[in-house]
Formats: structure tokens, sequence, C-alpha cells
């Protein structure tokens, strides 16, 4: 399992097909532990059914991404702000 982690930059640019913006600088509160990390810092994995986003600090699931026919469905649960914008 440790050899499919990946960084959060492996989702910069699914992140930036769907907020349309630059994502990877973004910072996520994780709904389980708190903790506030830039979305290039997460836990991303690819090989499962969809993309699977964890918390660096306590691994819980922040996110799941499934792209399928030109549309997404992004579950955000485990992630309690989500803070973005220009610049």
């Amino acid at each position: 399992m440790q050899e499919m982690k990946l960084d959060g930059n492996a989702i910069g640019g699914l992140l930036r097909e769907i907020f349309t913006v630059e994502m990877t600088a973004a910072r996520g509160t994780c709904a389980s532990c708190g903790a506030v990390n830039e979305l290039g810092r997460v836990q991303v994995y690819l090989h499962a059914p969809g993309t699977v986003v964890r918390c660096p600090d306590c691994e819980q699931v922040l996110m799941k991404i499934v792209r399928s026919g030109g549309r997404y469905w992004v579950d955000l649960t485990g992630t309690r702000c989500l803070e973005f914008g220009e610049g």
C-alpha cells in the first residue's frame, strides 16, 4: 500500500479541472484531527475506484473524487473547511 501513496501534487490537474483555479496551494482542515495542510501535502491514492485523498497527519480520508463520462463526484466529508482563492 505504501508504494501506491503519492502526494497531493498528483491530483493538481484533476482539481484544476473541477475548481478551475490552482488548488495544490489551497488549505484544507481535516474533520477528524483538525490539522490544516496545503493540498500539495496530502496523501493521494490513485489506484482505488476513483481517487482517495488522506490527511498526512492522521490518515483519515479527506476527500474522494470519481470522474466518469465527463462528470465528477466529489465527496468532501472528511474536510471541515477548504480555503482557496486567486493569487
